[in-house]
């Protein structure tokens, strides 16, 4: 179909085809109090509220009081009051996703946030809140993706379909990872979620640390940290949305977002507002109900020929680097694997952080040859002998010799830790980082 045409016709689709009005009762913080038919009203339905001096305001329906409806808004209420007028389309947040969205911008909406012509529309209508696909129907997650980061194509070696988190603190590099990731990784299409992002970083990261070979392949979608909790929560649904329409075109997507845990914060303050109680430190029950239904959404496609699949890595900030606070602990149970980045790694200035005796893959061993999975035992041995150790080490409390296995933990201690470090711009396949981890390792036995 023509690229205008299709456009039109979604344009067409978007149209309300019958209206329901209300009136502004109250407000109390950012929730509105309507009144408005209960017959024609429902949940997730989009409204509009009309404003002083014509500023017409994009807003949802949250919930229900007695006869009122629940509202809050996608943007800013000022200039709302008791009396304001709202209209009620009769639909709910859709998207219609178009491969000319390759290496946009875009808000929690779908609109273009770039400077750039505006977005042309595809002719199917995708929800932001689809169901995944049942269970019983996914392929499998079986063949590799290469990533192009030596730790995670030897120790953490990601399949297609699977689900990883990537868990840590702030500052300790989780964006710049992600960034690596969208520009290295052998998919053919990146969508990057940045979820309640810092405004200032948002430019930085687009210029320097995807870059313009990054962003070619990409869809970014943008909701910063000021931006009401709605917003934020759409921004979450619209990055799961379009991976699955370029999933659905064939496309092995990797989908990234940064990060589950500032979701998991907007849910928490819309369900507050709603009077929610608090589950688990200030976490309502319908934030654990939602992170699954979000994080499901990724995974292998349909079992059939030429399908795509979506490979999702998430990123959990870890308040206080409390590795078992509730968001952390519930997205880990959710995941296929998790990767955990440690500030005293990040300190010492090894990039990426990653913690490898801490981290895991669940589609290993299996997804590697019996030789590979002898050499990274290999070395997660040594690893881990070495650890074990460090404190003695560094205090000069162990003596060469005492024993083989420490003394050839300390051997190879520092070349792995020179494998394990990467730079921002340096891409390594995922045959080359195994035979750079061969090289570095004495011949191994069945062990």
């Amino acid at each position: 179909m023509n690229q205008k045409v299709g456009g039109v016709l979604a344009e067409i689709k978007r149209l309300q085809t019958q209206s329901a009005f209300g009136r502004v009762e109250s407000l109390a913080g950012t929730l509105l109090v309507v009144k408005a038919p209960s017959n024609r009203v429902f949940i997730g339905e989009i409204c509009v509220i009309e404003g002083r001096e014509g500023r017409r305001i994009q807003a949802e329906v949250v919930g229900f009081r007695e006869e009122s409806a629940l509202v809050m808004p996608y943007d800013a209420i000022e200039g709302v009051g008791p009396g304001s007028k709202i209209e009620f389309a009769g639909q709910e947040a859709v998207a219609y996703p178009h491969q000319s969205w390759l290496g946009r911008v875009l808000n929690g909406l779908g609109e273009p946030i770039d400077g750039q012509e505006p977005l042309l529309y595809g002719d199917r209508v995708y929800s932001y809140k689809a169901p995944p696909i049942p269970a019983h129907a996914r392929a499998l997650v079986e063949e590799r993706l290469d990533l192009g980061v030596r730790a995670f194509n030897t120790f953490l070696t990601c399949c297609r379909g699977q689900r990883m988190g990537v868990f840590a603190g702030s500052g300790v590099g989780k964006s710049m990872l992600l960034a690596q990731l969208a520009r290295n990784a052998k998919a053919d299409v990146i969508v990057i979620g940045l979820i309640g992002e810092r405004g200032r970083e948002v430019k930085e990261f687009i210029k320097h640390t995807l870059g313009e070979e990054g962003l070619k392949k990409s869809v970014l979608i943008v909701s910063t940290s000021d931006e009401p909790a709605l917003l934020r929560r759409q921004a979450a649904y619209l990055t799961m949305t379009v991976s699955e329409y370029f999933r659905d075109q064939g496309c092995e997507v990797l989908c990234l977002m940064d990060s589950v845990t500032r979701f998991a914060m907007a849910l928490r303050e819309i369900g507050l507002a709603l009077g929610e109680p608090s589950a688990s430190k200030g976490y309502t029950p319908s934030v654990f109900a939602e992170l699954p239904r979000l994080l499901e959404r990724a995974g292998p496609g349909l079992d059939k020929a030429q399908s795509g699949s979506i490979t999702g890595l998430f990123t959990v900030l870890v308040e206080g680097d409390d590795h078992n606070e509730p968001v952390a602990d519930s997205v880990r149970s959710i995941l296929d694997g998790h990767v955990v980045l440690e500030r005293a790694i990040a300190e010492r200035g090894r990039y990426p952080a990653i913690n490898l005796l801490r981290s895991v893959s669940r589609s290993m061993p299996m997804c590697n040859t019996e030789d590979e999975t002898r050499l990274i035992k290999k070395a997660r041995q040594l690893l881990s002998t070495y650890e074990d150790m460090a404190e003695m080490i560094r205090l000069g409390a162990y003596r060469r010799g005492a024993n083989a296995e420490v003394d050839e933990a300390i051997q190879y201690n520092a070349p792995l830790e020179e494998f394990l470090s990467q730079k921002l711009n340096e891409c390594v396949s995922l045959p080359d980082a195994f035979q750079l981890l061969e090289e570095i390792l004495p011949p191994v036995k069945d062990i």
